[in-house]
């Protein structure tokens, strides 16, 4: 999702996998996100971010968010290179399987999330 040079908002959608045996502890994290990581996430021009959980035909994760900033790839850097995200980030990276061939973790390499295409949107 790399568009150095875009103007303006867009709506993300991503998706990836939850290991079935970290439901439960990735729910709890999520309840309590450290606030530093929200703060980031604010500054880092992403508003409106929900992740959804459905379990079949195997737990997935659907995020999905809007960016209002003007240099998307400077947002995102500024994010990965907090130090507090980064910690997050191999916390949860820990209770999921990314769909992405490749994909090491959140930090570095292919995108961790599978990127989704909006194909219906409706204000």
């Amino acid at each position: 999702m790399s568009d150095a040079k875009y103007q303006g908002p867009r709506r993300i959608g991503q998706y990836l996998y939850l290991k079935p045996s970290a439901l439960e502890e990735y729910k709890k994290c999520h309840a309590e996100v450290w606030p530093k990581v929200l703060e980031q996430i604010k500054d880092s021009n992403i508003k409106d971010y929900s992740i959804f959980l459905f379990m079949q035909p195997r737990p997935t994760l659907f995020a999905s968010m809007k960016y209002v900033g003007n240099n998307f790839d400077d947002d995102m850097k500024r994010m990965a290179d907090n130090s507090v995200v980064r910690e997050w980030w191999a916390m949860t990276d820990g209770m999921q399987e990314s769909p992405v061939e490749g994909a090491t973790g959140s930090h570095g390499g292919p995108g961790w999330w599978g990127v989704t295409e909006e194909v219906f949107y409706m204000e």
